[in-house]
């Protein structure tokens, strides 16, 4: 891609919404026509087999998506996106910056792979799912009642539960693949995404909401009317 600007984005489990947030602002400023955004992931290079408490979680994945203009009234309507840094060690891996550098004495203490505290991350996930689209849907001027279908991260059942409890939609209007791939991190949402489009379940004008969190911690959600 000679004649694009190329560069890469990491917010975990957030970026390819935080990918599309920014992407849409360049499109809206006329700076670029079409954007693509792509959310890839290889855990299994950071995952220790031997750690059942996250091994079994994540698998690896990609999507991407082209994005345009379009007609007034379609595409982002509304966005949030926020992260709170208290959080950051309940999700990470310790040794991938400067302050534990990734050696073979480090991999050998198993620092170099994912750590994770369920407990605290599920407590901050099923807050802020629900509440970053709720943010989203505000600034859209949109209703909840007007969601026609509901594209979220997908990290957890209950977590996804309970963002659709938040928003009051019945499961029906969820879409749900954790089962088939487990946790792919960015690559999560797009790949919902392009299943939910090729099943017939997302139509022009429907509203589209997408919600997400991940490690830093980091959250994001975005409404849009789907063109």
């Amino acid at each position: 891609a000679k004649n694009a600007a190329v560069f890469d984005l990491y917010a975990a489990c957030s970026g390819f919404a935080y990918g599309v947030i920014t992407a849409t602002q360049y499109i809206e400023t006329g700076m670029y026509k079409r954007v693509l955004v792509i959310g890839a992931e290889i855990l299994s290079r950071v995952l220790n087999f031997k750690d059942r408490n996250t091994c079994v979680l994540f698998g690896d994945g990609a999507g991407a998506a082209v994005l345009g203009p379009v007609p007034e009234g379609y595409g982002i309507l509304g966005m949030d996106m926020g992260a709170d840094g208290n959080g950051g060690k309940y999700l990470n891996i310790p040794a991938s910056g400067t302050a534990i550098l990734p050696t073979d004495e480090a991999r050998e203490k198993g620092l170099t792979y994912v750590h994770m505290d369920g407990k605290e991350v599920y407590k901050f996930a099923v807050k802020v799912m629900g509440q970053t689209a709720e943010k989203a849907l505000e600034r859209a001027g949109i209703d909840k009642s007007e969601i026609d279908i509901l594209v979220p991260h997908q990290a957890n059942i209950r977590i996804i539960q309970s963002a659709a409890k938040r928003l009051d939609l019945p499961m029906e209007k969820v879409f749900v693949n954790i089962d088939k791939y487990a946790n792919t991190s960015g690559a999560s949402i797009p790949i919902a995404l392009d299943e939910a489009h090729r099943e017939g379940r997302i139509k022009r004008g429907d509203i589209v909401v997408l919600t997400g969190f991940g490690a830093g911690l980091t959250w994001a959600g975005m409404v849009m009317k789907w063109y």
